[in-house]
């Protein structure tokens, strides 16, 4: 990891395309800007964090939507024998 000393107004360049800016020191708190194309996404790593836990559980399938298409597919076999009978 680098660690780097910043005043209010001085900034870091990360690539060619972001810039980290210090806005504000108050205390224990320190404000940033980011500026990055809107192509980037950024966020607080808590919310990233989130992000990422939501599109994990997302990709999951769910029982009840196997049970339903299995359901469509069972009946879909029921009806192919009586339709070639035809």
């Amino acid at each position: 990891m680098l660690v780097l000393s910043r005043k209010p107004d001085e900034s870091i360049v990360i690539g060619d395309q972001i810039e980290v800016v210090v806005v504000e020191v108050k205390g224990d708190q320190v404000k940033l800007g980011v500026r990055a194309p809107r192509s980037i996404s950024v966020h607080r790593k808590e919310v990233y964090e989130a992000i990422q836990a939501a599109n994990l559980e997302a990709s999951k399938p769910q029982v009840q939507h196997l049970q339903g298409l299995a359901e469509v597919l069972r009946k879909k076999q029921e009806k192919a024998p009586e339709e070639s009978a035809r």
